[in-house]
């Protein structure tokens, strides 16, 4: 056999792709959700109804989806990742013009069966186009502005979308996330200098145009930088959120009150307790040792990724995976930061755990994604 030969690189077909698949992945996806469906019993009541059953319905079908999306090869994604990307951005227009409106915010398009939320959507999509991007960009171009500028207006486009739902959280989710992706495929320090200098003065911006003309933030969105900021200024107001989850969070100790046995959320105090506080009430009947063996959780499943991405000779299966990973991980971050009282509360869910339709679906799929680039990955011939 010749060197040529024994150096070829070959990729899976046909049901052999099934011995290719993450399955440590898929366990430990399986494992974050069990927990949501755990939470979401006790916060109920010791019920499946309102929350568990769906929630366990829905997370059947996401392995499914994920598992679909996973045997289709990884080239098929990114030829189709620009008419996703665009068909997210309709879709959000479709929300600007005729959402559906729920706790003050226009951010769904009622479809009967489930309420999707475009933005969820956009998350994955905006990845992908921009991994598309940078995989059919000649490397040497990377860091020159005119090729710059076209994934920062990507990014751009449906930020501003997002933001006038108004939804902040996912705005900067969607922001970071682009980011990361193009750090990852190359893009120079210097840009991003620029960009934290940029961010320095809005930030300047939004306290300064606070009750004028141009405020740049919403009121509600200016009481929970206060909130954030003093939370005891408004325990019974705007700081009423925060402050019950502190006493959540302080109240669990190492070990927890014991499954079921919390009070803030049996009695009601805790908000939002089935979505955005799901952590405080696990940390409030597990203790310590619960909340950090769900954050151990998630951190194995954003190293299972970088694991794979580093492994992947194929530029856009790597960097779809970096930034599918990468939005993991700030999905659960902000979330833990927000009901800690270490970032302000943008309504966040955390990933898997959460109630929630749309968020669990599209978060699956990009799963299955990430499990396309793994599979279908150049392998070395035996």
């Amino acid at each position: 056999m010749s060197y040529l030969e024994s150096n070829m690189k070959t990729v899976p077909t046909g049901l052999s792709k099934i011995l290719y698949v993450n399955w440590a992945l898929v366990v430990l996806l399986a494992a974050v959700a069990s927990v949501g469906f755990i939470m979401l019993y006790s916060n109920a009541g010791g019920s499946l109804r309102p929350w568990a059953e769906p929630q366990m319905k829905r997370f059947a079908l996401g392995v499914a989806l994920m598992l679909f999306v996973g045997m289709v090869p990884i080239y098929f994604w990114r030829n189709v990742a620009g008419v996703g990307y665009i068909l997210s951005f309709v879709l959000l227009l479709i929300v600007e013009f005729f959402g559906d409106v729920g706790m003050g915010a226009q951010r769904w398009i009622d479809l009967g069966f489930m309420r999707l939320q475009p933005s969820e959507l956009m998350k994955v999509t905006l990845v992908m186009f921009i991994a598309a991007y940078y995989d059919w960009l000649d490397i040497r171009k990377v860091s020159r502005p005119l090729f710059v500028a076209i994934p920062v207006l990507l990014i751009a486009l449906p930020t501003v979308l997002v933001l006038k739902q108004p939804d902040l959280g996912t705005s900067i989710l969607l922001v970071l996330g682009g980011a990361i992706v193009m750090f990852a495929a190359g893009v120079s320090w210097w840009y991003f200098g620029a960009v934290a200098a940029m961010v320095g003065g809005l930030v300047t911006a939004v306290f300064t145009s606070r009750g004028t003309t141009w405020q740049l933030l919403k009121d509600y969105q200016y009481r929970r930088i206060d909130t954030f900021l003093d939370p005891s200024s408004d325990p019974l107001g705007a700081g009423y959120h925060i402050s019950q989850a502190k006493i959540a969070l302080g109240s669990g100790g190492w070990t927890g009150r014991g499954f079921m046995q919390g009070t803030q959320s049996r009695l009601n105090f805790l908000p939002e307790k089935h979505t955005d506080f799901i952590f405080t009430t696990l940390a409030e009947e597990f203790g310590f040792l619960g909340g950090f063996s769900l954050l151990m959780l998630y951190a194995l499943i954003v190293v299972f990724c970088i694991v794979s991405a580093m492994r992947n000779p194929d530029r856009f299966g790597a960097l779809v995976t970096i930034g599918i990973a990468a939005t993991f991980f700030l999905f659960f971050a902000v979330n833990m930061s927000m009901v800690m009282g270490l970032a302000p509360v943008v309504g966040v869910p955390l990933p898997l755990v959460s109630y929630g339709g749309s968020a669990m679906l599209v978060l699956m799929i990009a799963f299955g994604v990430v499990q396309s680039a793994h599979i279908h990955r150049p392998r070395g011939r035996k």
